[in-house]
């Protein structure tokens, strides 16, 4: 379905961190028009240094390797978009996405929209400068150093815990908060050499660098701290896919199969939004299996016995499938590439 009005592509993608960056990337490699509408902001832009994955180096930015990421998607021949997806509907067998300016329609849709993590009251430090909201991701930086652990429930109690592998000096501040972990859980923390706080902060101290150095608390102590975890919960973006009526779970991720197949045909789910670690390499092989779940889903060939008994033989005329403007930024791409090697 496509008019005056609508654009139209095999495949939309809504989303542009690592997950809906990568889907789109093997979308379009696999042949299929693929537009990735990416609203800005969310988890992966806010890294100050890029931590776990191959190949890039921890100097970079979240804003570098997604900038760089971009740039790769458009490269093969992805329609990139800035923009906010307001609403997805189904007609004539398509999904029709309403952006801030445009009317776009495709056969297929990934959603990437991520989360928010809850961010705790101010004072605090800078995000990735002595605030982080990913264990896996920075629980190397504290090796030796002095943590913090901000919460009252159950996560904030595990994380805590969890982060003595790395140091000898947790903290588990509470801010005025009572704890409203399990009774296990309470007898697991006692069992631990961690210091519960339950006092609020009141200031904060940073050095030279922007990096945290200390919290005032209103009992009128102060401690120092390298860095720390706000363990307040997440906030899913999840009203496009209940709106599209996908099963979500309990906690607000939504339900999907191991290839990011959501409960309603045609419609995927990848990154943050779903449930898993939430990492840029797992979002990115998400994004890489829900791609090529799609490709074998649409692609034109091969034809099928039934499909040959309805339809006939493949015609010559019929091949490639592949679109004609992939077609020539292929081409393109590939004589690029080929100049490039002859250069050096």
């Amino acid at each position: 379905m496509t008019d005056s009005d609508t654009t139209g592509y095999d495949v939309a993608v809504v989303g542009g961190g690592p997950a809906g960056l990568t889907a789109a990337l093997y979308t379009t490699r696999l042949g299929l028009d693929t537009v990735l509408v990416n609203r800005g902001g969310g988890r992966a832009a806010m890294m100050q240094d890029t931590h776990n994955v191959i190949g890039v180096t921890e100097d970079v930015s979240g804003v570098e390797f997604l900038g760089t990421a971009q740039e790769q998607v458009q490269a093969y021949g992805a329609d990139y978009r800035r923009g906010f997806v307001s609403d997805i509907d189904r007609a004539d067998g398509r999904f029709v996405l309403t952006t801030d300016d445009a009317t776009l329609s495709a056969r297929r849709v990934v959603l990437a929209t991520g989360f928010s993590d809850e961010r705790p009251d101010p004072p605090l430090p800078p995000t990735g400068r002595g605030l982080h909201y990913c264990l896996h991701c920075d629980a190397y930086m504290f090796v030796d150093e002095s943590v913090y652990v901000m919460g009252h429930g159950d996560s904030a109690a595990y994380v805590a815990m969890i982060m003595l592998n790395f140091t000898d000096e947790v903290d588990v501040l509470l801010r005025g908060d009572d704890p409203t972990w399990s009774d296990e859980t309470d007898r697991m923390l006692r069992a631990h050499p961690i210091d519960v706080i339950d006092a609020e902060i009141t200031g904060m101290n940073k050095d030279a660098d922007g990096w945290l150095e200390s919290f005032e608390f209103a009992d009128g102590t102060t401690r120092e701290y390298r860095g720390g975890f706000p363990m307040y919960g997440s906030n899913y973006n999840n009203d496009l896919a209940a709106d599209l009526d996908c099963d979500l779970n309990d906690d607000g991720t939504v339900a999907v199969d191991d290839h990011g197949r959501t409960s309603v045909d045609g419609i995927y789910a990848v990154g943050d939004l779903v449930p898993g670690h939430n990492q840029i390499p797992v979002a990115m092989g998400q994004g890489a299996k829900a791609g090529i779940a799609i490709h074998m889903d649409l692609r034109a060939f091969p034809r099928s016995v039934e499909e040959i008994e309805a339809q006939g033989p493949v015609d010559p005329e019929e091949v490639p499938a592949i679109s004609q403007s992939l077609r020539e930024t292929a081409r393109a791409f590939q004589a690029e590439a080929a100049e490039s090697t002859a250069d050096d």
